[in-house]
């Protein structure tokens, strides 16, 4: 029987993004996992199909072989989805975990994950920094190390064997469980370590030193392998992802790689014209106010922007120009405005201000037609 087009078993277009594959693949393995579906030979071959095809797809060098030349591309020794392909730890990981029951051995593979958030300034998230960070968390138990004995001798279990489950059969169904002779580790300790009570783990506030990359942004996680907490004896740690969170900033709003701010101008400048200096994150620059400017006119500063993790060259500074009305007059001032304004009178004030002529022949005619 031929086999079926890869974005086809897991529902995804061609163009689909990595992040829409990795939902897919997780939607389809959830639907006919074996230890969901026990017994169920189609189940199997329908969970085998779909992580043949996620791994295929998620490689990116296999998959513009795949969008090329199809199932062909992996026949007579070429690869394909077996062996080799992505690590399907990582997504079983958060969706078998905790569903099957597979608390043993299998679930205990490793130590918890660990998240953190860091709090940076707009200017210290562009440029990147590195900050110590201290988070409390489970490490190994020094004395012991790790070990949970206080000899060091460690036994198998005899009741699981050393697989940290047992399989109980109820009638027509079959539970996998932690083995409550070890509690899941699959080893028994005669000589518990007095520092940790036989756990291998003590709880720490843990010290580290963690590099920021230039340009990263709200959201962005750092996946710091083997930082998370302590793994039971045996085991090895989990990660740590530390998440990034920007601070709002006095002047500049940020938006993909470019940035935006507000520029408030004098009237006399948006009337007469006007050359203004503005800030950049890496300095000042120069904007030419053209006369007759008014607000909200957008100058655009190129590269003057972010430059991110994602990307090869920095983005935009986007400057709109707000006209500040004067205020704490000086009799004198008041006097030349009042008579400035007395200049605007009848064809003369529709002459210079258009907007407000077009807006007051839009008020008239929507009165007549109310009261006609």
């Amino acid at each position: 029987m031929s086999k079926r087009d890869y974005y086809e078993v897991l529902g995804v277009a061609r163009d689909a993004s990595e992040e829409d594959l990795k939902k897919a693949y997780r939607r389809c393995a959830m639907k006919h996992h074996p230890d969901r579906n026990p017994g169920d030979a189609a189940a199997e071959a329908a969970f085998k199909e779909c992580k043949e095809a996620y791994e295929v797809l998620s490689d990116g060098a296999k998959r513009r072989a795949y969008d090329a030349h199809g199932h062909a591309a992996f026949e007579h020794g070429m690869g394909g989805g077996g062996p080799g392909g992505p690590d399907m730890g990582d997504i079983f990981g958060d969706i078998f975990g905790n569903i099957f029951g597979g608390g043993g051995a299998r679930a205990a593979r490793r130590g918890a994950d660990v998240g953190y958030v860091m709090e940076l300034d707009l200017e210290e998230a562009v440029a990147g920094i590195e900050k110590r960070i201290e988070i409390p968390t489970l490490v190994a138990c020094d004395p012991c190390k790790g070990t949970g004995s206080a000899d060091g001798r460690v036994e198998t279990c005899g009741t699981c064997g050393g697989r940290g489950n047992v399989r109980m059969q109820r009638g027509i169904f079959a539970m996998q469980q932690a083995c409550p002779a070890c509690g899941g580790r699959g080893q028994t300790i005669r000589n518990p370590c007095t520092e940790c009570h036989g756990a291998g783990r003590v709880e720490e506030e843990k010290v580290l030193s963690v590099k920021i990359p230039a340009g990263v942004d709200n959201g962005d996680r750092i996946r710091l392998t083997g930082e998370g907490e302590a793994g039971p004896p045996g085991t090895p740690p989990g990660d740590l992802y530390v998440e990034v969170r920007v601070r709002e900033h006095d002047i500049f709003q940020r938006d993909g790689d470019d940035l935006h701010c507000e520029v408030p101008i004098r009237i006399s400048q948006a009337a007469l014209g006007d050359t203004v200096r503005v800030p950049t994150l890496k300095g000042e620059a120069e904007i030419r106010i053209p006369a007759e400017t008014q607000t909200g006119k957008l100058f655009r500063l190129r590269g003057k922007g972010v430059k991110s993790v994602r990307s090869r060259s920095e983005g935009d500074l986007y400057c709109r120009v707000v006209v500040e009305t004067p205020v704490n007059l000086t009799p004198e001032q008041r006097e030349l405005l009042e008579k400035f304004e007395a200049t605007f009178i009848g064809e003369e004030a529709r002459k210079h201000s258009p907007k407000s002529a077009t807006f007051l022949d839009g008020v008239k005619g929507f009165w007549d037609r109310m009261t006609s």
